[in-house]
């Protein structure tokens, strides 16, 4: 049992209810390992790697949507474990976004292809390290979803009461999956077309945003954690009416840390969303209000290696396009309507007041 906190709703007793369960997880998952042979402990030792620490948000959001439907503080053993399962699911998405993205890093640590290929050089392995890295990360990635099926058919909630989540949780990973695939095809757009059609690239942007993180971020969590509590359709539907705004306040957060962060607390360097060259909120709005010199010159800086000096050139077109206060107008408008949303819903007082902290958590935050 935990008791949650609303004025501290990551406490770091839940956080830490949470790291447990998913270590006694993974503990019996490296034990089954253990039998097709040593090769495959590099792969729950990944796992705990990258699922140690972490925000817990979606874990978070899965126990105040079961409170929503409860009432009180106290979340079971039971529940905690059906949300941690949520962040299993999180970094499988983590470790194949990364394979795709090419990134060097994550959460502070060398991303988990570039571990992997570090093994292979370091073993002076046959064939080429950088394809042995790729598939030992997708093959982990998939895991990892796996796992997180399993472990949330395990948790030991009411039947009737699971039988409810089950749905919830195989669209959460549909729709993580395809939205990813949203994603990979709005980044075959030019940036630069955000000022000859600007209505289209926002409008595919904010869809992407949708799928690929509002629902897999908040709405699922919480209908999922609404459901094991016994949470009635009317309910799931005012929870998706708070996830959506919310969740979509939390991408373009996420959006300015990919430019604006520093690594120190974000785990990745300044500015890789700027070497990944990626299409979102912050580089549309910087394209439809620069100048057409300045969008062409910031559009020849994305996409490629970046010496700090450029990162910070970069920065300084955004910020002087206006699009930096835009994109934070934007998350403030997503934060309000979530407050709104929050008030009409009429939740039991704890999970209200959580929900409201988890707002300004998930839009405020540095990392």
């Amino acid at each position: 049992m935990v008791t949650l906190n609303p004025s501290d709703p990551l406490s770091a007793p839940f956080r830490t209810a949470v790291g447990a369960h998913l270590n006694s997880f993974l503990d019996g998952r490296a034990t089954d390992l253990a039998e097709l042979g040593p090769q495959t402990a590099v792969l729950t030792d990944l796992a705990r790697t990258f699922t140690d620490g972490g925000k817990r948000l979606r874990p978070a959001f899965c126990c105040w949507g079961y409170l929503t439907a409860t009432g009180g503080t106290e979340v079971p053993d039971e529940i905690v474990r059906a949300a941690a399962s949520l962040d299993l699911l999180h970094v499988a998405a983590l470790v194949h976004d990364d394979v795709m993205d090419g990134s060097d890093t994550r959460r502070g640590v060398p991303a988990a292809h570039r571990q992997f290929a570090a093994q292979h050089r370091a073993e002076q392995c046959r064939g080429s390290a950088e394809a042995f890295g790729q598939a030992g990360a997708i093959l982990l990635g998939d895991l990892l979803l796996l796992w997180s099926e399993r472990m949330l058919a395990e948790c030991g909630a009411p039947t009737d009461r699971l039988q409810a989540a089950l749905p919830l949780a195989a669209r959460v990973r549909e729709e993580v999956n395809a939205g990813q695939f949203l994603d990979v095809t709005a980044q075959t757009r030019p940036p630069l077309e955000a000022r000859t059609d600007p209505e289209s690239v926002l409008s595919q942007i904010r869809r992407v945003v949708e799928f690929k993180t509002a629902r897999y971020t908040v709405i699922r969590p919480l209908q999922i954690g609404a459901a094991l509590g016994g949470g009635s359709p009317e309910l799931l539907d005012a929870l998706a009416r708070i996830g959506s705004p919310l969740g979509r306040g939390f991408q373009f957060r996420d959006d300015i840390l990919g430019v604006f962060g520093h690594e120190s607390i974000t785990g990745k360097p300044a500015g890789d969303d700027l070497r990944e060259g990626k299409l979102t909120i912050l580089i549309a709005n910087a394209m439809v209000r620069a100048t057409k010199s300045r969008a062409e010159a910031l559009d020849g800086l994305l996409g490629r290696p970046l010496t700090s000096d450029e990162v910070w050139q970069a920065q300084k077109l955004i910020v002087e396009a206006g699009a930096l206060a835009a994109t934070e107008d934007e998350i403030a408008a997503c934060a309000a309507a979530a407050h709104a949303e929050i008030a009409a819903a009429r939740l039991p007082t704890p999970a209200r007041d959580g929900l409201a902290a988890l707002v300004e958590i998930a839009t405020q935050r540095e990392a």
